[in-house]
């Protein structure tokens, strides 16, 4: 967080946003490593049992248990909005649920020495931190190849701004994410032939349009008149660059 708060400069002039989405996807990944080794381990116990210690296993998993919970709490706050801070908060709710989790099995085998119980709960453990990494990996790779925001209707973005007073088209449109966040949007936008302070207050118009709409705060407009259009609302950055 520290690292993504720094300022922009010449060599990184986006800045450093991007550093928590890299490490959301390393954690992510980790956790989905961490879940195979315990299905792993799990397939191992089931298939042969061992003897399990069931005071050693309650009194640590206990201790255990209210150490990570008041470490989740911790990071919990801000973890809605910020992708590095939910997959450190979804490690942390992965250790809560196994440490809460191996003092209830502790307690189920002191009474009746189901050891079977130590590699069920584990399963159980291990699918809930599968399913949740898999949800912050998917948005990682989401937000890393630039795809368009998934709450934002492109479509309907377009008509809005087309329906803007004095746009006439657009085009070579872009949309992404720098963060979970921060959004951007790039596009050409074929105005009436007028001033360029009549110009300016379309931009103004369209930018407000897009701020207070779709929560994109960063937009790049380039206006154009009429005949400077081309024919495609998605630009194909390969033909660009081959001419």
């Amino acid at each position: 967080m520290r690292i993504a708060a720094k300022p922009a400069h010449a060599g990184k002039t986006f800045g450093y946003h991007r550093v928590g989405i890299l490490v959301a996807l390393v954690n992510s990944t980790t956790l989905i490593l961490i879940a195979a080794g315990i299905f792993y381990e799990a397939w191992r116990r089931f298939l042969s049992p061992p003897e399990v210690d069931s005071t050693i296993l309650i009194g640590v998993g206990a201790l255990a248990f209210l150490i990570n919970a008041g470490t989740a709490w911790l990071v919990h706050k801000g973890s809605e909005n910020d992708l590095n801070l939910r997959s450190a908060f979804l490690h942390l709710m992965g250790d809560v649920l196994s440490t809460l989790g191996a003092v209830i099995a502790g307690i189920v085998i002191a009474f009746t020495q189901w050891n079977w119980l130590d590699p069920l709960v584990s399963v159980l453990i291990g699918g809930f931190i599968l399913v949740n990494a898999w949800s912050v990996l998917r948005q990682t790779i989401h937000i890393l190849l630039e795809s368009a925001p998934e709450n934002v209707d492109v479509s309907q973005m377009v008509d809005d701004i087309r329906a803007v007073r004095g746009v006439r088209d657009i085009h070579d449109l872009h949309v992404w994410s720098i963060n979970e966040n921060l959004r951007m949007l790039s596009a050409h936008v074929v105005i009436e032939d007028v001033s360029i302070r009549e110009g300016a207050t379309i931009q103004r118009n369209i930018n407000e349009l897009l701020a207070h709409g779709y929560q994109i705060q960063h937009a790049t407009l380039q206006l154009e008149c009429e005949g400077c259009a081309t024919q495609f609302l998605y630009c194909d950055i390969n033909e660009h660059a081959h001419r």
